[in-house]
């Protein structure tokens, strides 16, 4: 089963018209994000999906059948059933470091092509996108600490897998989510629940049974009823595994005053020679409360996030958006843009580049050129992956994303990395560039006043 009928209505209708109009020229759209919903950066995520729907784009018999009822013309769906992609898309690779307007993805394909593919595209990116940049920011807030997902439970439907293969990309450790685990290849985590432990008669009653169940890999919540007194009980039974040649991997706290019960679980666990042991913290976790939890000099060394980090909260969408810059007409490329009376709206014309420079091994500054301008001592951030349709990219595993998305995280300063008031990432205009939006916003006024 393809993807074809993973579209806005109005994608087939324009299709329809240009098609009955004859109007097919290339045409070359850009994604982009206006506006970063936190922080300064974006970790890109989602290519992979975008090249597998291309790669398999067709209509098939069952999706002709369903669109004859929805009163599109016979004629024109008799051609969808030969319908391919055969364009050319650049793109960022997935663990970039993006930033606003940029072209994270240029697409350029026969009209009624490139508009088929924006809403597939706008679907994965902006989701993956979102989601790999919220990982980053919470990994980045734990100072070195191990992130684990655990957030299915409170994942948008079916949308887990992905979500969950975003949060590997910005730099989780592993996640709860068992079935990602085994199709994705991401290590898994998890303890119990309170449910587990209030089953039992006694809490040492629970914390025995998991220890026998799971002598190697035993951590216990240990806040069910009070976080210090099951810290004790923890310790008791840590040394029952030690006993057996065994050793208790650590205890989670999932309420109250974490910082503080941290500290003191710390104590106990060190003071009973159990210094091995780890402390897991979970609990409608964010960066922000992470943050603050290392500076109280939490004993933490591991933070389990789920909600908020899987729903992009506070933030649930991307605003990214996917927008005409050419067409070819006879031969001829005509640089499109969109005006708007607000400001933030309008947009790049012409078919274009990104280009980076580093000082100090670090990102000083980036240019969006346009495409036969040549930017010297700069990195060209977009790269070829779909040539005349075919995929021509090579296909890195997700374990080469996230180390890509790691390796270029940190080549971002420090200051670009805050989660409140970090800086605007530097992103220029080229002379090129500059020089054809203010003739084209010229002619437009001209037009205007003719009108």
């Amino acid at each position: 089963m393809t993807e074809a009928l993973r579209t806005d209505l109005y994608q087939l209708t324009m299709m329809q018209a240009y098609w009955k109009s004859g109007h097919n020229p290339e045409a070359t759209f850009d994604y982009f994000v206006r506006k970063i919903p936190f922080g300064s950066y974006l970790i890109t995520a989602g290519l992979t999906y975008v090249l597998d729907y291309i790669e398999n784009l067709r209509f098939e018999d069952d999706d002709i059948e369903y669109l004859l009822t929805q009163g599109f013309d016979s004629e024109f769906l008799e051609q969808l059933r030969e319908f391919r992609f055969t364009g050319d898309i650049f793109a960022m690779p997935e663990g970039s470091i993006a930033f606003p307007l940029e072209p994270i993805i240029r697409v350029t394909a026969p009209i009624i092509e490139a508009q088929l593919i924006e809403t597939f595209l706008l679907n994965k990116m902006n989701f993956s996108t979102l989601i790999a940049t919220k990982a980053s920011r919470v990994v980045h807030a734990a100072k070195g600490r191990a992130i684990a997902e655990f957030g299915l439970r409170r994942a948008q439907g079916d949308g887990h897998l992905e979500a969950t293969r975003a949060t590997y990309i910005g730099g989780c450790a592993s996640t709860s989510n068992v079935m990602a685990g085994k199709k994705l290849g991401i290590p898994v985590s998890g303890t119990m629940a309170h449910s587990f432990v209030t089953s039992f008669d006694h809490e040492i009653d629970s914390y025995r049974a998991y220890a026998d169940a799971f002598p190697k890999r035993c951590f216990l919540l240990i806040d069910t009823y009070n976080s210090i007194e099951g810290a004790k009980k923890a310790v008791i039974v840590g040394k029952e595994l030690e006993m057996k040649g065994e050793r208790l991997l650590g205890v989670r706290l999932d309420s109250g005053d974490l910082a503080l019960l941290s500290k003191e679980v710390r104590r106990i666990l060190d003071g009973a020679g159990l210094d091995y042991a780890k402390i897991v913290a979970s609990g409608d976790l964010n960066e922000w409360k992470i943050e603050e939890l290392m500076n109280k000099g939490a004993k933490i060394d591991m933070f389990g996030v789920g909600t908020e980090l899987i729903t992009g909260r506070p933030t649930p969408a991307l605003d990214g958006i996917y927008k005409l810059s050419d067409v070819v007409e006879r031969g001829r490329h005509i640089p499109k843009m969109k005006l708007s009376e607000e400001t933030v709206k309008a947009t790049l014309p012409g078919k274009k580049r990104v280009w980076r420079f580093f000082e100090d091994g670090k990102f000083k500054k980036d240019i969006i050129s346009l495409e036969d301008e040549l930017i010297d001592n700069a990195t060209p951030l977009l790269e070829q992956v779909v040539k005349n349709g075919k995929i021509i990219c090579k296909r890195p595993s997700l374990d080469e994303i996230r180390q890509k998305a790691a390796d270029n995280f940190s080549n971002l300063h420090d200051k670009y990395k805050k989660l409140e008031g970090a800086p605007v990432y530097p992103v220029e205009f080229s002379a090129g560039l500059v020089a054809l939006r203010e003739n084209i916003i010229e002619k437009i006024k001209r037009e205007e006043i003719q009108e």
